[in-house]
């Protein structure tokens, strides 16, 4: 759902790059309560992974596909304000390197697929778990479900206020709902197998499920037992660094290998916008004839290539800007 440059006026770009700047900047100041020095390499890793999974676009309807947006996944993963920067990240690479998203409407995007799939995605998931405690898979997919179609409608209020074509609201609201709810679908399956995974082999890891978990109880081999707070289970999972190699290699190997098999046809704002009328009002972007271009499309390059290089890019920016970001009080890796 990469907006591209020309379907907004300069007031609305330039009011919604003024909300991007102004989360970016509060979230830079609140990820201090989520990071330190162990958990910094996390962000870097989760910006690297849905940099990788938004290039594997899906079939969702005939001739309609769909890709992650990811902000619920990153929320939940490394918590809401650290998420907000992974988007960030992500959006901005894919912007500036790949022609992926306009750049005078990189506020737009930041603003839907960052803040508010951030936002949305987290207080659905706070809400599920106050409900269920515990149930950390199923209120990651109930949170990233929703958050996508939640995104569209955000999408559909900016343009109706200031789009370049004149829409009828509503039938845009219901196509931009309805098939981004089909793409939601797609969205929560892979959230919730993501978080999922991460649970079975690092729990300690999940952001959203820290406090949700019960002591554990060690039993020892003469019936005694000892109770394991989450602190302690937590140090005792020794290093991060084989964790951070494995879901590096996962990543690279999306990006540079599944990403030959993604859905060539268009996404869902794409075909919403043909159906609607106002695909037209998209305007060239100004590094359009990079070799990065349209993921290597442009230059010749093969997608994988281009995305391993957007891959390292990002894990870069992302890492870097998370441990800038990062409490000196934290373990180390």
């Amino acid at each position: 759902m990469h907006v591209p440059d020309g379907f907004f006026n300069a007031v609305t770009s330039i009011s919604a790059g003024a909300v991007a700047a102004a989360g970016v900047a509060v979230c830079l100041r609140g990820a201090r309560r989520e990071l330190d020095d162990r958990t910094a390499p996390m962000a870097g890793l989760v910006a690297a992974f849905i940099f990788a999974v938004q290039m594997l676009n899906f079939p969702v309807a005939a001739g309609t596909s769909g890709h992650l947006l990811g902000g619920a996944l990153a929320a939940i993963l490394v918590g809401p304000y650290t998420g907000v920067l992974c988007m960030a990240v992500v959006l901005l690479v894919q912007g500036v390197f790949f022609a992926d998203g306009g750049l005078t409407a990189l506020g737009v995007n930041i603003t839907i697929m960052g803040i508010v799939t951030v936002l949305v995605g987290w207080g659905v998931f706070r809400l599920v778990t106050g409900l269920a405690k515990g149930q950390v898979v199923v209120a990651s997919f109930l949170a990233a479900l929703i958050s996508v179609p939640a995104s569209a409608l955000v999408f559909t209020l900016l343009f109706w206020i200031g789009g370049t074509a004149p829409i009828e609201v509503g039938a845009v609201a219901a196509a931009m709902g309805g098939v981004h709810l089909l793409i939601g679908i797609g969205e929560a399956l892979i959230t919730a197998v993501t978080v999922g995974a991460v649970l079975t082999v690092r729990p300690d890891l999940v952001y959203g499920a820290r406090g949700l978990g019960r002591p554990l109880v060690l039993r020892g081999a003469e019936g005694t037992s000892t109770v394991v707070s989450e602190k302690e289970l937590i140090t005792a999972r020794g290093s991060l660094r084989p964790f951070l190699l494995g879901g590096v290699g996962v990543t690279l190997v999306l990006a540079g290998i599944v990403s030959f098999f993604a859905s060539g046809e268009p996404d869902g704002l794409e075909a919403v916008g043909e159906d609607q009328g106002f695909l037209s009002r998209a305007a060239d972007h100004l590094f359009g004839e990079w070799a990065l271009a349209d993921y290597g499309e442009v230059g010749g390059i093969p997608v994988g290539v281009a995305g391993i290089i957007g891959v390292g890019l990002v894990l870069l920016i992302a890492g870097a800007i998370a441990y800038a970001a990062r409490s000196r009080t934290g373990s180390k890796v």
